[in-house]
């Protein structure tokens, strides 16, 4: 028997919200809005929560940040030591740096807060790159998403720049080191280097201003910035609706999930302490930037074994494997330095990547002639070109990565600095085309699997034995709800040539343009293999139904045998 329940509005609680909320509404106007978004269903996939992961450490970001700001003190005037760590005592430092100190080992919980306040920066940064990658291979970004991918890139830029002013304002010699880094960095720049330095540093590096203004950019201008940026990519994956994965009931126009109450929002609420949980225990018991070991700064003194946060460590590769290209222009007097070698892979190398990471979209867009509306994500098998040069991107990042710490290497595994110099100089080029020549090839064989599948079933395990004594493995065919799955896909459009000349001999304007459209067409195309036809599954349908095969009464979730005989699931 089920229990009565007496509705919201006539319980003692509802009685007496209902005229506070009747008063409030009848003035803002809320009501129709909330009741509409409440309701809104969000899908349910386990890649969903990489975004959600970024956002809860955030989250966690300013909770544990505003703890932080009422001990640390952005000064970089300098004092003598005379707190609780002995081994520091009588030394020179800043402000900054004693203030840090004072946390970590003066102010109880200190430590804590500052090591789960480095974890999940560096949290952050993961999960942005994880989820980005996640809307690159599945295509999320295409219409009507651009704009909200060129936001999650603002997000990546600006998680960058503000990971490294944290980074840098304990003011200890690490962060020092990667500040003079930054330093050298700005000088490149050709004419307008040296004056950008003064700018920054308000004098010449590293002046006593640094450590003040990058305090008021990490706790005030580019937290905004990120919350207005998140605050708008909320707001447009509401009004999109969230992608889903092709499945039964799920197309362009509809979304199957659960719905944001009660279902979603105790999930997230949950995923949450799930974040903030797992954070603090790596605070708890793995040591992040440990800035006791590292001493004050000094410009004069550099750290042994250095390197920077993790994401910002493919840069420094890439300014280790550039060769040492620096010419001098002008009279001595006049004259004027570039350094290649700093601001190619450093300035040029980084603003490429994000010029890229922005126009792709539109660059597909713009070869596929692919104008619809897309809320179904793709099988990053289904997109080999696309797939392809995200692996060769991985793989420059990753190279970088590994050349930016070339001294520890060498160090560790006792071999030479200039062999794993240029292998990685020579990797940065080799590596990507060979990874994406394989990961091309490998999305096509996953495509013909598939059609395989779908033509010819899956192979059951089970041995039948003919009437003529052949001995064959039986197949079966795909459950109803994998065969939508795997056909749930566009076909591959028809590649045809740029139009030169129209019938009257009149040449084409455009007709370079189309040409090159047509060249990246194919390039992107060529290669894909096309879902099968109804007349190829009609076709097929005859090995289903051989005597040699078994009957059509398997269990639904049925999928074959192990080789030990114990039936697979899907």
């Amino acid at each position: 028997m089920s229990t009565p329940t007496t509705p919201l509005q006539d319980t003692k609680f509802g009685k007496k919200s209902a005229g506070p909320v009747g008063w409030l509404d009848e003035r803002v106007g809320l009501a129709g809005l909330v009741r509409k978004n409440i309701r809104k269903v969000f899908p349910d996939h386990w890649s969903f929560l990489l975004g959600e992961i970024a956002l809860w450490s955030f989250v966690v970001l300013l909770l544990t940040g505003t703890f932080l700001t009422f001990w640390f003190q952005p000064s970089m005037t300098e004092i003598v030591y005379d707190g609780p760590y002995e081994p520091m005592r009588g030394l020179e430092m800043s402000q900054a740096y004693a203030s840090t100190l004072d946390i970590s080992f003066d102010i109880r919980g200190g430590l804590l807060v500052r090591q789960i306040h480095h974890w999940s920066a560096a949290l952050f940064m993961a999960a942005i790159i994880a989820h980005m990658l996640r809307v690159f291979f599945t295509g999320a970004y295409r219409k009507p998403r651009e704009l909200n991918w060129i936001i999650g890139i603002g997000l990546f830029a600006i998680g960058l720049i503000e990971g490294f002013a944290g980074y840098s304002l304990p003011d200890d010699l690490l962060s020092g080191t990667g500040l003079r880094f930054v330093d050298g960095l700005i000088r490149s720049i050709p004419v307008v280097g040296s004056y950008l330095e003064f700018f920054v540093f308000a004098g010449e590096f590293p002046g006593d201003l640094i450590i003040p203004r990058l305090y008021m950019a990490h706790i005030f201008l580019l937290p905004g910035l990120l919350l207005g940026l998140i605050a708008a990519h909320m707001v447009l994956l509401v009004y999109h609706k969230h992608t889903q994965w092709p499945g039964p009931g799920r197309t362009e126009k509809n979304v199957v999930g659960f719905p944001m109450l009660p279902v979603y929002a105790a999930k997230a609420g949950g995923f949450f302490f799930v974040v903030f949980g797992f954070t603090t225990l790596m605070a708890a018991v793995i040591q992040i930037n440990p800035i006791w070991a590292y001493g004050p700064y000094n410009p004069s003194e550099v750290t042994a074994g250095s390197q920077p946060d993790w994401y910002m460590g493919w840069v420094e590769g890439a300014v280790r494997i550039m060769p040492n290209w620096e010419f001098t222009v002008g009279p001595e007097q006049y004259s004027q330095t570039f350094s290649l070698n700093v601001f190619i892979p450093a300035v040029l190398l980084m603003g490429l990547l994000f010029t890229v990471l922005a126009i792709w979209p539109f660059f597909e867009s713009w070869v596929t002639g692919d104008k619809e509306e897309h809320h179904l994500l793709q099988r990053p098998r289904n997109a080999p070109t696309r797939t392809a040069f995200g692996v060769a991107g991985m793989t420059f990042y990753g190279v970088c990565w590994i050349a930016g710490g070339n001294d520890i290497i060498a160090l560790k595994f006792n071999l030479d600095i200039f062999t794993i110099t240029w292998i990685c100089r020579i990797g940065v080029f080799l590596g990507p085309v060979i990874a994406f020549i394989i990961t091309r090839r490998i999305c096509i064989s996953l495509q013909r699997k598939d059609n395989d599948a779908l033509l010819h079933g899956y192979e059951t395990g089970i041995i039948v034995r003919s009437a003529e004594g052949s001995y064959a493995e039986a197949h079966a065919p795909l459950p109803r709800d994998a065969a939508y799955a795997l056909t749930a896909r566009p076909r591959v459009p028809e590649l045809t040539a740029a139009v030169d000349e129209d019938g009257n001999g009149v040449r084409n304007p455009q007709g370079r343009k189309a040409r090159l459209r047509a060249w990246a067409k194919r390039f992107f195309f060529a290669h894909d293999v096309d879902k099968p036809t109804q007349a190829d599954v009609d076709a097929a349908a005859h090995h289903f139904h051989d005597e040699v095969y078994p009957p059509h009464d398997l269990p639904d979730d049925f999928s074959g045998v192990s080789e030990t005989g114990v039936p697979k699931q899907h």
